[in-house]
């Protein structure tokens, strides 16, 4: 079977208005967590993404009943026949390891191989198991298979992560709602989809408190119930449409966004020459003026410059004038867009954690390959500025994260099909 294909003819001008859909880092988690629940959850603004469908069947090879309409998924967790999650399902992706932390919770005992999705480098959870360790938990390891339990109830514990990790944040928080005591979280990570879990969570009975700060108390409850919920917009594809209106010297108003969430993000595209401004639930930016290189980006932990938008900005950088370099601290194979975007014309030197971009008159259209996520919609972003056709293949990637990209993208003016 012969896979889809994106073809871009570029040198439009991106403008109008795109309404930005759910998140993709926070509905995951959310959906896992519906497990602790033990009752129907209904889910608003939850993205048409290969991720969340991904979710949905695992939530039903459990037992769980799964059901959408439009934007909006109704999770009935009242009756969960099984603690086991097969490989092939968590091979999709490598988000399915937070329902390691909901089982847990819930049942006191799952059983998952390790997970799979885009290769970005090590993403080890040896950081997630010693903080289910310090809440009680037995975990033997057999062959790349994870065999978890509690004995009883599940322990509070005063635990320090040895970095901020999303994951392991977010692993701890679900197996620890349904626990005994309190359970504190130091050097948490302050993600805002952290905090949009936590919001989920207390809206279905539980107690937590100081999420998007360092520490996260969570005191242990005897049950959770059901709840109706909308998650948080993506920041993300939020800043890749930037992105995309950026580079193409375009206008673009972004809908149901959170501008709070963003500043970091913003900031880079305002030391690029942008004009960016920010309304409660909206953000507008117009690049008409050429853009200007930018002397450092450095990748950080929220609230820092996220890792995610990183491909994204050195696409936009391959236009702009002058030399940018951009230091990757989160993940190693994050510069992989690179190899890509110089068959485009872009002039990219990469070496372990640096990038130096030295920007270019003019992209020139290319047979591309997306290797994973974020670079895959980095190709999109360059395709669109450059001269004649770009096809991006391996677009499963790109599915993973933003719902229908060229349709989103048609609509503000973009000359992109999927064929």
């Amino acid at each position: 079977m012969t896979e889809s294909r994106l073809y871009i003819e570029g040198g439009r001008k991106i403008q109008g208005e795109i309404s930005v859909h759910g998140a993709k880092n926070s509905v995951l988690p959310v959906l896992a967590a519906t497990l602790l629940s033990g009752s129907v959850c209904v889910i608003h603004n939850c993205p048409a993404l290969s991720d969340v469908f991904s979710s949905c069947r695992i939530l039903r090879s459990l037992g769980c009943k799964c059901r959408r309409e439009g934007s909006t998924v109704e999770i009935d967790a009242k009756t969960i026949s099984d603690y086991e999650i097969s490989e092939n399902l968590m091979r999709e992706m490598r988000s399915s390891i937070v329902f390691l932390g909901a089982i847990l919770g819930r049942l006191r005992r799952c059983r998952l191989s390790f997970p799979g999705g885009c290769e970005l480098g090590p993403r080890p959870i040896d950081i997630h198991l010693a903080g289910l360790r310090k809440l009680g938990a037995k975990i033997y390891e057999d062959h790349g298979v994870l065999d978890c339990s509690f004995g009883g109830t599940v322990l509070g514990a005063d635990i320090t992560l040895p970095l901020p990790s999303v994951g392991a944040t977010e692993n701890i928080m679900l197996a620890a709602v349904l626990g005994s005591g309190e359970t504190v979280i130091r050097n948490s990570a302050r993600e805002p989809e952290i905090v949009d879990l936590a919001g989920f969570l207390n809206a279905c009975g539980a107690e937590i408190s100081g999420q998007g700060s360092s520490t996260v108390t969570i005191k242990g409850v005897s049950s959770l119930h059901g709840s109706e919920y909308t998650v948080m917009p993506d920041r993300i594809v939020a800043a890749t449409y930037m992105g995309a209106a950026a580079i193409t010297g375009g206008e673009l108003m972004l809908k149901g966004v959170r501008p709070s969430d963003m500043y970091s993000t913003v900031s880079v595209f305002e030391q690029m020459g942008a004009n960016v401004y920010p309304y409660a639930d909206r953000i507008y930016i117009s690049a008409k003026k050429h853009l200007s290189a930018i002397k450092t980006v450095r990748t950080m932990p929220y609230p820092g410059f996220p890792t995610d938008c990183q491909p994204i900005v050195m696409a936009v950088l391959t236009k702009a004038r002058g030399t940018s370099m951009i230091v990757e601290n989160i993940f190693e194979n994050r510069f992989r867009a690179a190899a890509e975007l110089r068959r485009m014309g872009a002039d990219i030197k990469a070496e372990g954690k640096v990038a130096v971009i030295e920007g270019v008159p003019r992209l020139s259209g290319a047979a591309t390959v997306a290797t994973d996520l974020r670079a895959g919609a980095a190709l999109v972003i360059a395709g669109l500025a450059a001269e004649g056709t770009t096809t991006v293949t391996n677009i499963h990637y790109i599915d993973r994260g933003y719902e229908s990209i060229e349709t989103a993208l048609r609509s503000v003016g973009a000359k992109i099909r999927r064929a």
